[in-house]
Parts: structure tokens; C-alpha cells; sequence
């Protein structure tokens, strides 16, 4: 699912906080090879080497997103005599080739193509935005496993890639989303791409144990490129099949007259997740910290922590979820800078970690906020799931979203949410979300009005 910034759609609520803002893959199914002798069917190549197995994927996804109440000042902006649309489509259509060439060894080469073409259009006027599409690459990287090259270390002990790829660090908190949408690509929402544009990834899995290093240069828009660039070094255990921990040092490097802040900045990151009731493995808990440290530019810190209980024995079988999250905001007081930087988060999950639907995606970043998540998740049928999302959004500290704030309520938030898989290709999702802004967002913008958001999706893949 997600996501880059709207800037028509941004104006509402720019000085609350600093933003550093920013979708779904589908699953990969592999194509059998017609090479059955007694089938009496012709059998045709595919020009490819046959010593290589291939797999292609294509995904789509066509979405209709609107407002009933926009972002606009209550509900628009004066002197504005053109028709402001609250209402924009977008759609986008990514094929990819995948290959695994397996060696003598026991280990393998294997590599991934794919590209990506995504539009935006019905949205509002020029003055304060324009329908775009753009069409690019997406994935392109080579990779070694080891396969049972190493005996006695296991598997595929060792996982080398390098090119244009993924990286995701736990569920995706501080890093996910390497590249930038919606300005010039479109995609806002879809957010199709998600590959850095050059990675170097190292993985080393022994047994239990996971340490990777890694070096992501972010994709991100010609209109605001930042040269924001990172390496770093992770490490994980698993205790068994319920608990994981990890701890991550990430050292950032960007444009220094464009972002000085994050330029030169050391991150540190500990976080767990677990299941820790043996003869209970339906409650479960996840916790996250972060440190950021720059010397005099950057000094801040963030925190999550989530419980959830699944009612396994009940019609629907819903899962009840609590999370707590702090983001630093910056403190009047002292001459240092102490609001988080919200790095390069992503979607794993309704709510994570693009902060509601409204809020999370148009007007707020995860900096200078604390949030307060309840969520109730449901599964009716197999192919059918949805919930409900409630969210009460405050700043840290009011004085960092501008001199004339002073309260620090910023929105109470309603998300309802469905799935349905009609098949093995196509999946249905449906939105509809409500806000109500607070003291802050009044104070900053004048907006008194409430949002009403809706959304229906349609997602392929094969």
C-alpha cells in the first residue's frame, strides 16, 4: 500500500509538525514448465536458458480515494474559484522476471528485473497540483545463496544481493520504504515502489542467530532529492519459534544544506517481539526504541509498545490490539534539536507505520507525536477480514508545531477496513475513515471541520 506527499492536500496542517513523509506486493506464483511427453501438446520455448528457472509476476492495482470534507481550510481555500476536487484516482501496473540459476555447489545466482508505471489524475487544480505518471525501474539485482555449500552452518547460511532491492528492518518502524511517491511519479497511495536505488546487502544466518550489513542509497524525486544514503549492521535471535530480538546501529548521511540534520546522524534501534505464554501463544508483544544522535544538530528519541490478545475460540476469531507511540518533539527550551526524524518508515499492516488513514497519511509524520492505537480485527470468512482502528493523536510538545499552538490535542481518528480475496488474483479493499481535529489543528490552521475520507482498491497479481 503506501506511499510521498500531496502538496494541495498538505496545506491544511503544515506547521504542526516536521514532515518526512512518504504499498503492497503481491504474491509470486511461479508458471509450471509444459514438459509432460504424454500430454500430446506441443511443447514451445521460451528462448530462455532452461538450466534457469524462471518466474514471472505481474501486479496492478486501480484505486478511487476521496474527501467529503477536504483538507482545505474549512473546507477550502478563499479566492479559490475553481472546483477543488476531493476526489482523485490512481493506478499502477508493475511486471517483473525473476531467475535462480542453481550452481554445481549446491548454491545458487539468482537476480530480479521489474518495472514499474503508475499514474495519478482527477485530482485538483493546477494551481495546486497536476495529474502525473511516470514509468521506471523498480527491482534490478544479482544475489548469491550458499545452499548446503557450508556444511554443518546450514542452508543458505550466507545471502548476498546488490543492485536496486528491498530492505526491510522489522516491521518497518525506522526502515522500509526506500523510495519516494506521489510529486512527479504519482502513486501517493499505491506506493509501488519500494526499492532503494542502489543496495549492498550481507546476510549471515547460522542457526538462530541473523547478522546482516547493509549500504542504501533512498530512490527518491528529482524534485526533492535529499542524497539521503545509509549503511548499517543488524543483529537478531530467535528464541524458539515465538520470540525475536534485535539490535541495529544505522549511520545516515544526506545533502548537508538540504537536510543537516540528518547528515553525520547515528541511529540506535533494540526491539523484540514475542509470544512469551508457551500454553498462551495468542497474547503477544512487540516492543521498539530508537536513539538518534548528531551532535549539536540532532538528539532524540522514539518508543512503541504493543500488546494483542486473539479470541481463537470465538466466531471471527478478532484480535484486540493496545500500542502506545512516542515520537520527540523539540523542546523551546534548549538550544539542541530534539525533533525525531522519522527516517524511512513503511506499510506492514493497517496502521504501521503510516499513523491512520487521515492523520497518518496527509497531515502528520511520526515526529513531535504520541499516539494511542486501539484496533479490533476480524476475519468473517477466509478470504474475508476487516477491523476497526481508533486513534488519539497529541504532539509532544506544542511549542514545536509554531508559537501560536499551545494545546497539544491533535485529532481523535475512526478507521474502518475490509479485505476480500475474490481469488487467487484479485483482492478488494475498502476504506472509510472520520477525524476529528483538535485544539492544535485549530490553533495552527484555523480548521475547525472535520475529515471524512473513503477508499475502494482493487488490487491483481499473478
Amino acid at each position: 500500500m503506501i506511499r510521498g506527499i500531496r502538496p494541495a492536500l498538505f496545506l491544511a496542517a503544515i506547521a504542526l509538525v516536521p514532515s518526512t513523509l512518504r504499498a503492497q506486493e503481491g504474491a509470486d506464483k511461479s508458471p509450471q514448465n509444459a514438459n509432460d511427453q504424454g500430454s500430446g501438446e506441443q511443447t514451445r520455448s521460451t528462448g530462455l536458458p532452461p538450466r534457469i528457472k524462471w518466474t514471472g509476476n505481474l501486479d496492478a492495482g486501480w484505486g478511487t480515494f476521496g474527501f467529503a470534507n477536504s483538507l482545505f481550510i474549512n473546507p477550502r481555500e478563499p479566492g479559490v474559484e475553481e472546483n477543488l476536487s476531493d476526489q482523485w484516482f490512481e493506478g499502477y501496473v508493475k511486471a517483473a522476471l525473476s531467475a535462480v540459476y542453481a550452481l554445481d555447489s549446491s548454491g545458487a545466482l539468482y537476480g530480479k528485473a521489474s518495472v514499474v508505471g503508475e499514474r495519478t489524475y482527477g485530482s485538483v487544480p493546477a494551481q495546486f497540483g497536476h495529474d502525473v505518471s511516470s514509468f521506471g525501474p523498480e527491482d534490478l539485482y544479482l544475489g548469491w545463496r550458499s545452499g548446503n555449500s557450508l556444511p554443518g552452518l546450514g542452508d543458505n547460511v550466507v545471502d548476498v544481493t546488490i543492485g536496486r532491492s528491498q530492505y526491510q528492518l522489522g516491521q518497518g518502524f525506522l526502515l522500509y520504504d526506500g523510495a519516494a511517491e506521489g510529486g512527479s511519479r504519482g502513486g501517493y497511495w499505491t506506493n509501488a515502489r519500494k526499492a532503494f536505488q542502489f543496495a549492498a546487502i550481507g546476510r549471515l544466518r547460522p542457526g538462530a542467530h541473523t547478522m546482516e550489513t547493509f549500504y542504501l542509497d533512498k530512490d527518491e524525486l528529482e524534485e526533492h532529492d535529499t542524497g539521503t544514503r545509509l549503511w548499517g549492521a543488524n543483529y537478531e535471535y530467535r528464541f524458539g519459534s515465538q520470540t525475536t530480538v534485535g539490535a541495529t546501529y544505522l549511520r545516515l548521511f544526506a545533502d548537508a544544506d538540504l537536510n543537516p540534520d540528518r547528515d553525520g546522524l547515528n541511529v540506535f534501534n533494540i526491539r523484540t517481539y514475542t509470544a512469551p505464554l508457551a500454553k498462551t501463544p495468542q497474547l503477544s508483544f512487540e516492543f521498539e526504541y530508537a536513539s538518534e544522535r548528531n551532535g549539536d544538530a540532532l538528539e532524540s528519541n522514539a518508543w512503541t509498545l504493543q500488546a494483542a490478545y486473539e479470541l481463537t475460540r470465538l466466531t471471527w476469531k478478532p484480535t484486540l490490539t493496545y500500542r502506545y507511540a512516542f515520537f520527540e518533539g523539540d523542546n523551546a527550551s534548549t538550544t539542541a534539536n530534539e525533533n525525531f526524524d522519522p527516517l524511512l518508515p513503511g506499510f506492514s499492516d493497517w496502521g504501521t507505520w503510516w499513523q491512520g488513514e487521515i492523520a497518518g497519511e496527509y497531515f502528520l509524520s511520526n515526529s513531535n507525536l504520541k499516539s494511542h492505537l486501539v484496533r479490533v480485527h476480524v476475519t468473517p470468512l477466509e478470504s474475508l477480514s476487516g477491523g476497526l482502528l481508533f486513534f488519539d493523536f497529541l504532539l509532544d510538545d506544542p511549542q514545536a508545531a509554531g508559537p501560536e499552538v499551545t494545546a497539544s490535542d491533535v485529532a481523535f481518528e475512526i478507521d474502518a477496513y475490509a479485505e476480500w480475496e475474490l481469488n487467487g488474483n484479485f483482492t478488494l479493499s475498502f476504506i472509510g475513515a472520520f477525524a476529528d481535529p483538535g485544539k492544535a489543528v485549530q490553533q495552527s490552521s484555523g480548521r475547525t471541520k472535520n475529515f471524512s475520507y473513503g477508499m475502494a482498491y482493487v488490487a491483481y497479481s499473478f
